[in-house]
Protein backbone atom coordinates (compact mmCIF):
# COMPACT_ATOMS: atom_id res chain seq x y z
CA UNK A 1 0.00 0.00 0.00
CA UNK A 2 1.57 3.74 -0.82
CA UNK A 3 0.85 6.68 0.71
CA UNK A 4 1.89 10.42 0.68
CA UNK A 5 3.96 10.94 3.83
CA UNK A 6 3.15 9.36 7.51
CA UNK A 7 0.86 11.19 9.60
CA UNK A 8 3.70 11.86 12.19
CA UNK A 9 5.43 14.12 9.30
CA UNK A 10 2.80 16.04 7.66
CA UNK A 11 -1.05 15.75 9.20
CA UNK A 12 -3.69 15.65 7.01
CA UNK A 13 -6.97 13.49 6.21
CA UNK A 14 -5.19 12.11 3.39
CA UNK A 15 -1.96 10.45 5.87
CA UNK A 16 -4.24 9.76 8.19
CA UNK A 17 -6.67 7.72 5.88
CA UNK A 18 -3.39 6.00 4.33
CA UNK A 19 -2.00 5.14 8.04
CA UNK A 20 -5.51 4.13 9.83
CA UNK A 21 -6.49 1.51 6.73
CA UNK A 22 -3.23 -0.04 6.62
CA UNK A 23 -3.07 -0.39 10.35
CA UNK A 24 -6.69 -1.96 10.33
CA UNK A 25 -6.20 -4.18 7.08
CA UNK A 26 -3.60 -5.65 9.48
CA UNK A 27 -5.09 -5.66 13.03
CA UNK A 28 -9.10 -6.47 11.92
CA UNK A 29 -8.76 -8.23 8.44
CA UNK A 30 -6.22 -10.79 8.84
CA UNK A 31 -4.59 -8.97 5.44
CA UNK A 32 -0.81 -8.74 5.25
CA UNK A 33 -0.13 -5.39 4.59
CA UNK A 34 3.63 -3.13 3.01
CA UNK A 35 2.60 0.07 3.62
CA UNK A 36 5.15 2.83 2.60
CA UNK A 37 5.27 6.44 2.40
CA UNK A 38 7.72 9.88 2.94
CA UNK A 39 8.52 10.63 6.26
CA UNK A 40 9.14 9.00 9.73
CA UNK A 41 7.37 5.42 9.25
CA UNK A 42 5.53 4.04 11.74
CA UNK A 43 6.70 1.42 13.51
CA UNK A 44 4.66 -1.38 11.39
CA UNK A 45 5.46 0.50 8.15
CA UNK A 46 8.21 1.78 6.07
CA UNK A 47 9.86 5.12 4.44
CA UNK A 48 10.78 5.83 0.79
CA UNK A 49 12.47 8.59 2.58
CA UNK A 50 12.44 12.13 3.92
CA UNK A 51 9.96 14.38 2.89
CA UNK A 52 12.38 17.52 2.11
CA UNK A 53 13.55 16.11 -1.34
CA UNK A 54 12.94 17.40 -4.60
CA UNK A 55 9.30 16.71 -6.24
CA UNK A 56 11.95 14.64 -8.97
CA UNK A 57 13.53 12.66 -6.17
CA UNK A 58 10.82 11.97 -4.38
CA UNK A 59 8.87 10.42 -7.60
CA UNK A 60 12.15 8.58 -8.33
CA UNK A 61 12.00 7.11 -4.86
CA UNK A 62 8.33 5.72 -4.93
CA UNK A 63 9.06 3.55 -8.11
CA UNK A 64 11.28 1.18 -6.00
CA UNK A 65 10.14 -2.03 -5.72
CA UNK A 66 9.22 -3.58 -2.10
CA UNK A 67 11.19 -6.43 -3.12
CA UNK A 68 8.07 -8.66 -2.11
CA UNK A 69 5.22 -10.79 -3.85
CA UNK A 70 1.81 -8.90 -4.25
CA UNK A 71 -1.61 -9.31 -5.13
CA UNK A 72 -2.78 -6.04 -4.68
CA UNK A 73 -1.07 -2.88 -5.18
CA UNK A 74 -3.39 0.04 -3.41
CA UNK A 75 -2.12 3.29 -3.97
CA UNK A 76 -3.26 6.93 -2.52
CA UNK A 77 -1.73 9.80 -4.44
CA UNK A 78 -1.24 9.77 -8.04
CA UNK A 79 2.39 11.01 -8.52
CA UNK A 80 3.85 8.05 -6.28
CA UNK A 81 1.97 5.77 -8.47
CA UNK A 82 3.66 5.66 -11.71
CA UNK A 83 6.04 2.10 -12.18
CA UNK A 84 8.36 0.79 -14.44
CA UNK A 85 6.10 -1.63 -15.48
CA UNK A 86 3.04 -3.63 -14.40
CA UNK A 87 3.79 -6.91 -12.69
CA UNK A 88 1.85 -9.87 -14.18
CA UNK A 89 -0.97 -11.22 -12.03
CA UNK A 90 -0.85 -8.37 -9.70
CA UNK A 91 -3.75 -5.72 -9.66
CA UNK A 92 -4.01 -2.59 -9.29
CA UNK A 93 -6.09 -0.60 -6.95
CA UNK A 94 -6.08 3.02 -7.05
CA UNK A 95 -7.95 5.35 -3.86
CA UNK A 96 -8.96 8.33 -5.69
CA UNK A 97 -8.70 10.89 -2.80
CA UNK A 98 -9.13 13.57 -5.01
CA UNK A 99 -8.43 15.67 -8.55
CA UNK A 100 -4.56 16.38 -7.96
CA UNK A 101 -5.03 18.72 -10.97
CA UNK A 102 -8.11 20.46 -9.66
CA UNK A 103 -6.39 20.59 -6.14
CA UNK A 104 -3.42 22.77 -7.22
CA UNK A 105 -5.84 24.80 -9.30
CA UNK A 106 -7.72 25.86 -6.40
CA UNK A 107 -4.41 26.77 -4.69
CA UNK A 108 -3.19 29.40 -7.45
CA UNK A 109 -0.92 26.51 -9.08
CA UNK A 110 0.16 27.77 -12.87
CA UNK A 111 -1.85 26.76 -16.01
CA UNK A 112 1.06 25.10 -16.45
CA UNK A 113 1.19 23.01 -13.87
CA UNK A 114 -1.79 22.00 -13.70
CA UNK A 115 -1.98 21.13 -16.88
CA UNK A 116 0.82 18.65 -16.17
CA UNK A 117 -0.93 17.23 -13.32
CA UNK A 118 -4.17 16.59 -14.97
CA UNK A 119 -2.03 14.90 -17.81
CA UNK A 120 0.11 12.55 -15.55
CA UNK A 121 -3.24 11.93 -13.23
CA UNK A 122 -4.75 10.37 -16.63
CA UNK A 123 -1.79 8.49 -17.59
CA UNK A 124 -1.71 6.69 -14.11
CA UNK A 125 -4.76 6.42 -13.97
CA UNK A 126 -5.35 4.34 -16.85
CA UNK A 127 -2.78 1.60 -15.71
CA UNK A 128 -4.86 0.95 -12.87
CA UNK A 129 -7.55 -2.05 -12.57
CA UNK A 130 -9.92 -0.54 -9.87
CA UNK A 131 -10.87 2.54 -7.94
CA UNK A 132 -11.89 3.13 -4.15
CA UNK A 133 -13.81 6.46 -3.54
CA UNK A 134 -15.12 7.88 -0.05
CA UNK A 135 -18.24 9.20 -1.45
CA UNK A 136 -20.62 9.21 -4.36
CA UNK A 137 -19.57 12.82 -5.60
CA UNK A 138 -16.06 11.93 -6.11
CA UNK A 139 -17.25 8.55 -7.87
CA UNK A 140 -18.63 10.78 -10.33
CA UNK A 141 -15.73 13.07 -10.83
CA UNK A 142 -13.89 10.17 -12.13
CA UNK A 143 -16.50 8.86 -13.95
CA UNK A 144 -17.11 12.32 -15.62
CA UNK A 145 -13.87 14.15 -15.54
CA UNK A 146 -11.19 10.97 -16.26
CA UNK A 147 -13.32 8.52 -18.09
CA UNK A 148 -13.24 5.73 -15.36
CA UNK A 149 -16.32 3.18 -16.23
CA UNK A 150 -18.40 2.95 -13.03
CA UNK A 151 -18.16 -0.67 -12.80
CA UNK A 152 -14.57 -0.29 -11.87
CA UNK A 153 -15.12 2.05 -9.08
CA UNK A 154 -16.07 1.37 -5.40
CA UNK A 155 -17.66 3.08 -2.68
CA UNK A 156 -16.49 2.74 0.66
CA UNK A 157 -16.71 5.02 3.64
CA UNK A 158 -13.85 5.92 5.68
CA UNK A 159 -13.48 5.59 9.33
CA UNK A 160 -12.41 7.16 12.52
CA UNK A 161 -10.30 6.07 15.68
CA UNK A 162 -12.66 5.52 18.58
CA UNK A 163 -10.76 4.98 21.50
CA UNK A 164 -8.67 8.03 20.17
CA UNK A 165 -11.90 10.06 20.18
CA UNK A 166 -13.69 9.34 22.95
CA UNK A 167 -17.11 10.75 23.45
CA UNK A 168 -16.39 13.21 26.81
CA UNK A 169 -18.33 12.59 29.79
CA UNK A 170 -17.98 16.02 31.82
CA UNK A 171 -19.71 19.24 31.06
CA UNK A 172 -18.07 20.75 27.42
CA UNK A 173 -16.17 24.03 28.70
CA UNK A 174 -19.17 24.98 31.16
CA UNK A 175 -21.71 26.70 29.61
CA UNK A 176 -19.07 28.54 27.03
CA UNK A 177 -20.07 28.34 23.27
CA UNK A 178 -17.16 26.78 21.81
CA UNK A 179 -16.65 26.04 18.59
CA UNK A 180 -13.56 24.42 17.04
CA UNK A 181 -12.57 24.38 13.38
CA UNK A 182 -9.52 22.02 12.43
CA UNK A 183 -8.18 22.16 8.69
CA UNK A 184 -5.62 23.31 6.94
CA UNK A 185 -5.19 27.17 6.36
CA UNK A 186 -5.75 26.88 2.42
CA UNK A 187 -8.18 28.63 0.60
CA UNK A 188 -10.61 25.80 0.06
CA UNK A 189 -11.19 25.07 2.82
CA UNK A 190 -13.38 28.47 3.60
CA UNK A 191 -11.51 29.56 6.55
CA UNK A 192 -11.86 33.08 6.03
CA UNK A 193 -15.67 32.46 5.37
CA UNK A 194 -15.94 31.13 8.64
CA UNK A 195 -14.07 33.97 10.20
CA UNK A 196 -16.66 36.35 8.35
CA UNK A 197 -19.56 34.52 9.87
CA UNK A 198 -18.31 34.71 12.93
CA UNK A 199 -19.19 38.53 13.05
CA UNK A 200 -22.51 37.32 13.15
CA UNK A 201 -22.04 34.91 15.34
CA UNK A 202 -20.78 37.28 18.43
CA UNK A 203 -23.11 39.93 17.65
CA UNK A 204 -25.51 37.34 19.12
CA UNK A 205 -24.21 35.52 21.27
CA UNK A 206 -20.73 37.67 22.69
CA UNK A 207 -19.21 35.60 24.46
CA UNK A 208 -18.76 32.27 22.11
CA UNK A 209 -15.62 31.62 21.13
CA UNK A 210 -13.90 29.65 17.91
CA UNK A 211 -10.66 27.56 17.77
CA UNK A 212 -9.48 27.45 14.39
CA UNK A 213 -6.44 24.38 14.59
CA UNK A 214 -4.18 23.74 11.68
CA UNK A 215 -1.55 25.27 9.56
CA UNK A 216 -1.09 26.74 5.76
CA UNK A 217 -0.21 28.74 3.34
CA UNK A 218 -2.89 31.65 4.17
CA UNK A 219 -2.35 31.45 7.94
CA UNK A 220 -0.68 35.43 7.99
CA UNK A 221 -4.02 36.46 5.95
CA UNK A 222 -6.47 35.09 7.99
CA UNK A 223 -4.82 36.44 11.12
CA UNK A 224 -5.03 39.81 9.60
CA UNK A 225 -8.83 39.23 8.36
CA UNK A 226 -9.42 38.33 12.04
CA UNK A 227 -7.60 41.79 13.37
CA UNK A 228 -9.66 43.55 10.71
CA UNK A 229 -13.12 42.49 11.49
CA UNK A 230 -12.06 43.02 15.48
CA UNK A 231 -12.69 39.49 16.50
CA UNK A 232 -9.58 38.72 17.96
CA UNK A 233 -10.87 38.72 21.46
CA UNK A 234 -13.06 35.49 20.44
CA UNK A 235 -11.39 33.57 17.68
CA UNK A 236 -7.67 31.75 18.27
CA UNK A 237 -5.12 30.36 15.67
CA UNK A 238 -3.71 27.52 17.57
CA UNK A 239 -1.38 26.17 15.26
CA UNK A 240 -0.88 22.57 14.46
CA UNK A 241 -1.72 20.78 17.42
CA UNK A 242 -0.27 16.83 18.30
CA UNK A 243 -3.06 14.37 18.30
CA UNK A 244 -3.26 14.26 22.04
CA UNK A 245 -3.72 18.23 22.57
CA UNK A 246 -6.03 18.18 19.70
CA UNK A 247 -8.66 15.02 21.55
CA UNK A 248 -8.45 17.95 24.36
CA UNK A 249 -9.27 20.46 22.21
CA UNK A 250 -12.36 18.70 21.23
CA UNK A 251 -13.36 18.64 24.73
CA UNK A 252 -13.67 22.45 24.79
CA UNK A 253 -15.75 21.87 21.84
CA UNK A 254 -20.00 22.57 22.24
CA UNK A 255 -19.38 21.99 17.91
CA UNK A 256 -16.93 21.93 15.01
CA UNK A 257 -17.33 23.59 11.56
CA UNK A 258 -15.81 22.17 8.60
CA UNK A 259 -16.48 24.92 6.28
CA UNK A 260 -15.14 23.73 2.82
CA UNK A 261 -15.67 25.47 -0.63
CA UNK A 262 -14.61 22.93 -2.55
CA UNK A 263 -12.76 18.63 -3.77
CA UNK A 264 -13.52 17.47 -0.27
CA UNK A 265 -13.62 13.59 -0.22
CA UNK A 266 -14.98 13.15 2.73
CA UNK A 267 -13.91 14.72 5.75
CA UNK A 268 -12.50 12.32 8.47
CA UNK A 269 -12.69 15.56 10.90
CA UNK A 270 -16.50 15.71 11.03
CA UNK A 271 -16.19 12.08 12.16
CA UNK A 272 -13.64 12.79 14.55
CA UNK A 273 -15.72 15.33 15.96
CA UNK A 274 -19.23 13.13 16.25
CA UNK A 275 -16.65 10.91 17.98
CA UNK A 276 -16.15 13.02 20.92
CA UNK A 277 -19.63 13.72 20.77
CA UNK A 278 -19.40 17.72 19.07
CA UNK A 279 -21.78 17.85 16.31
CA UNK A 280 -20.37 19.08 13.35
CA UNK A 281 -21.91 21.68 11.00
CA UNK A 282 -20.25 21.12 7.68
CA UNK A 283 -20.68 22.79 4.05
CA UNK A 284 -22.35 20.68 1.01
CA UNK A 285 -19.21 19.96 -0.40
CA UNK A 286 -18.31 16.70 -1.65
CA UNK A 287 -18.33 14.01 0.91
CA UNK A 288 -19.34 15.95 3.87
CA UNK A 289 -22.95 15.63 4.14
CA UNK A 290 -22.77 12.23 3.81
CA UNK A 291 -20.50 12.46 7.64
CA UNK A 292 -23.69 13.79 8.95
CA UNK A 293 -26.58 12.05 6.80
CA UNK A 294 -28.78 10.27 8.93
CA UNK A 295 -27.91 12.38 12.04
CA UNK A 296 -29.31 15.84 11.59
CA UNK A 297 -29.62 17.00 7.80
CA UNK A 298 -29.46 20.33 9.00
CA UNK A 299 -26.22 20.62 9.88
CA UNK A 300 -25.39 20.47 6.02
CA UNK A 301 -25.23 24.27 4.97
CA UNK A 302 -24.38 26.20 1.04
CA UNK A 303 -20.56 26.63 0.79
CA UNK A 304 -19.48 30.05 1.03
CA UNK A 305 -22.47 31.93 2.42
CA UNK A 306 -20.79 33.57 5.59
CA UNK A 307 -24.83 34.15 6.17
CA UNK A 308 -25.97 31.16 6.44
CA UNK A 309 -22.96 29.16 7.89
CA UNK A 310 -23.18 32.03 10.61
CA UNK A 311 -27.17 31.76 11.18
CA UNK A 312 -26.54 27.64 11.94
CA UNK A 313 -23.69 28.24 14.40
CA UNK A 314 -25.93 30.49 16.45
CA UNK A 315 -28.69 28.12 16.35
CA UNK A 316 -26.52 25.11 17.61
CA UNK A 317 -25.29 27.36 20.29
CA UNK A 318 -28.92 27.77 21.33
CA UNK A 319 -29.80 24.26 21.24
CA UNK A 320 -30.34 23.41 17.93
CA UNK A 321 -27.92 20.08 17.85
CA UNK A 322 -27.42 16.37 18.28
CA UNK A 323 -27.01 15.56 21.91
CA UNK A 324 -23.18 14.40 22.33
CA UNK A 325 -24.60 10.66 22.65
CA UNK A 326 -26.51 10.97 19.30
CA UNK A 327 -23.25 12.02 17.66
CA UNK A 328 -21.35 9.08 19.29
CA UNK A 329 -23.73 6.39 18.00
CA UNK A 330 -23.79 8.06 14.45
CA UNK A 331 -19.48 7.87 14.52
CA UNK A 332 -19.60 4.60 15.66
CA UNK A 333 -21.43 3.46 12.47
CA UNK A 334 -18.03 4.67 10.90
CA UNK A 335 -15.40 2.17 12.93
CA UNK A 336 -12.16 1.65 11.11
CA UNK A 337 -12.92 -2.32 11.59
CA UNK A 338 -15.64 -1.94 9.14
CA UNK A 339 -13.93 -0.48 6.76
CA UNK A 340 -11.04 -2.37 6.77
CA UNK A 341 -13.17 -5.16 6.26
CA UNK A 342 -14.89 -4.01 3.50
CA UNK A 343 -11.61 -3.66 1.51
CA UNK A 344 -10.41 -6.78 2.53
CA UNK A 345 -13.77 -8.14 1.36
CA UNK A 346 -13.18 -6.05 -2.44
CA UNK A 347 -9.50 -7.15 -2.17
CA UNK A 348 -10.70 -10.82 -2.41
CA UNK A 349 -13.95 -9.72 -4.73
CA UNK A 350 -11.23 -8.59 -7.32
CA UNK A 351 -8.24 -11.76 -6.76
CA UNK A 352 -11.24 -14.21 -7.46
CA UNK A 353 -11.64 -12.58 -10.58
CA UNK A 354 -8.85 -12.70 -11.46
CA UNK A 355 -8.37 -16.31 -11.08
CA UNK A 356 -11.26 -17.03 -13.08
CA UNK A 357 -10.10 -14.71 -16.15
CA UNK A 358 -6.51 -16.90 -15.61
CA UNK A 359 -9.11 -19.88 -16.52
CA UNK A 360 -11.17 -19.12 -18.75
Amino acid sequence: MNGAEWFSTRAGGLNRYFECLAKSLGEVANVQVNAVAFGDAATWGRSWGPLDQSTASRFLASRQDVGVSTDIVDTHFALYSARPRKKSGTIYVRHFQGPWASESEATGASSFAVTCKRVFERFVYAQDDHFIVLCDRFAKILSDDYSVDSSAISVIPPGVDLSQFSQVEADRKGNLPWAICVRRLERRMGIDVLIRSWALVVSEIPQARLEIVGTGSMELELKALVVSLGLGASITLSGRLSDSELSRAYERATISVVPSLALEGFGLIALESLATGAPAIVTDCGGLPDSVNGLDSTLVVRPNDPGALGARIVSAFRGKRPSPDECRRHAETFSWERAALAHASLYGQLIAKRAADAIS
